[in-house]
């Protein structure tokens, strides 16, 4: 029975990879218009390949017409997507749907202790949580940086090369630099050196291949904010955002969202301690992440993918009522039924800031609670 277990679950998991590459393939033959992140990430690989600006405040000529987004990510970001441009324009979807499909069920497997079938259904299960298929839809990464992580803190610990897909996470995006920090904190010193090194030096090199763009993106378009959208719209569920609409995006909005988050960050680091040293790794790991999410100044709300790890944890330790309350809460939508947009979001009485920053909220909240139910517990 276990073998047959074992053999069902890559040939299952393979089958949904697939099965997402196939809609990929008939979106791009249909001509739909799907992905603009996929588009966004393409387009700035092709723009640093043709040695053109790619921090520019004219829209790239590379994306297709149907795209006007900037590229927002680090330098080292468009090498790593230099790939993506071996591939048709319409099909880099497809590729990012099937990547993301495979990471999510990376992460289901080593979030939890199911295993074969379990896997592929907590998967195709994922699929509904509001942060998910918004990744998938928009063609983002950031399940692949989800994957990247967990392997790299949970699996490759005390292997040769952990700190390494970290480093390579951050690249990419920098919220995850937060996870560099985590390594730190737990002690794993060498590791975290690891990451940082493998962050600085892929930075380093882009300032080799494309100084000028390089020194761009850290002089302006890595501390501007709004190059990534409005800060006060909805779906920016972070302190930053919350903030900004609470002071109709008053000047000391950022200030203040950076206070509250520094004093936020004492119960939660002394929180990833404990649990570290009790051997509760992903516990530990998910305290840091949905920090991260709270002090980054742009969280959107499919950055909060890490709802995944944290559901199948709860429901792997049979904590099914609160797995089931995770899943149901981010698998409501509930920051999409909110009106939004323009001005209207300086305009919510208490009915709509709860629901309208419900993420945050729920964030703060888990972690003051799990702060306070520690403080009942032993010394270790």
């Amino acid at each position: 029975m276990t073998t047959l277990r074992s053999r069902a679950e890559p040939a299952l998991v393979g089958a949904l990879v697939l099965g997402a590459f196939a809609v990929g393939v008939a979106v791009w033959l249909g001509g739909w218009q799907l992905g603009a992140d996929s588009a966004v990430y393409r387009a700035g690989a092709l723009t640093f390949l043709h040695g053109d600006d790619v921090y520019t405040p004219e829209r790239l000529t590379t994306l297709p017409s149907w795209v006007s987004l900037p590229f927002t990510y680090p330098p080292a970001a468009a090498l790593l997507f230099v790939p993506l441009t071996a591939l048709p324009s319409g099909l880099t979807w497809g590729i990012l749907a099937a990547a993301s499909v495979l990471s999510l069920a990376v992460v289901v497997r080593v979030s939890g202790r199911f295993r074969g079938w379990a896997v592929a259904g907590l998967t195709v299960a994922a699929l509904g949580l509001e942060p998910v298929w918004k990744t998938i839809f928009l063609g983002q990464i950031n399940l692949v940086l989800l994957a990247l992580v967990v392997v790299d803190v949970l699996v490759l610990a005390g292997t040769r090369w952990p700190g390494v897909l970290t480093g390579v996470a951050a690249a990419v995006k920098l919220t995850p630099l937060i996870f560099v920090a985590h390594l730190f904190v737990t002690g794993r010193w060498r590791d975290g050196l690891r990451a940082l090194a493998t962050f600085a030096g892929l930075q380093v090199l882009m300032f080799v291949l494309m100084p000028g763009d390089a020194a761009r993106y850290w002089a302006e378009a890595a501390f501007d904010p709004d190059r990534v959208g409005g800060v006060s719209w909805i779906f920016n569920q972070s302190l930053g955002g919350l903030v900004n609409r609470l002071s109709h995006q008053a000047s000391w909005s950022t200030a203040v969202a950076l206070g509250i988050g520094a004093l936020l960050a004492v119960p939660a680091v002394w929180l990833v301690v404990r649990l570290h040293r009790r051997g509760e790794t992903l516990a530990a790991l998910l305290v840091t992440a949905f920090l991260g999410l709270l002090v980054s100044p742009v969280s959107w709300s499919h950055h909060w993918v890490w709802a995944v790890p944290l559901a199948v944890l709860l429901a792997s330790k049979g904590r099914w009522v609160w797995a089931g309350l995770v899943t149901a809460f981010f698998a409501s939508c509930v920051v999409m039924l909110v009106p939004n947009g323009g001005d209207t979001e300086f305009g919510w009485g208490p009915e709509l800031f709860v629901p309208g920053n419900a993420y945050v909220l729920a964030a703060a909240l888990g972690i003051l609670g799990l702060a306070a139910r520690e403080l009942r517990l032993p010394v270790i």
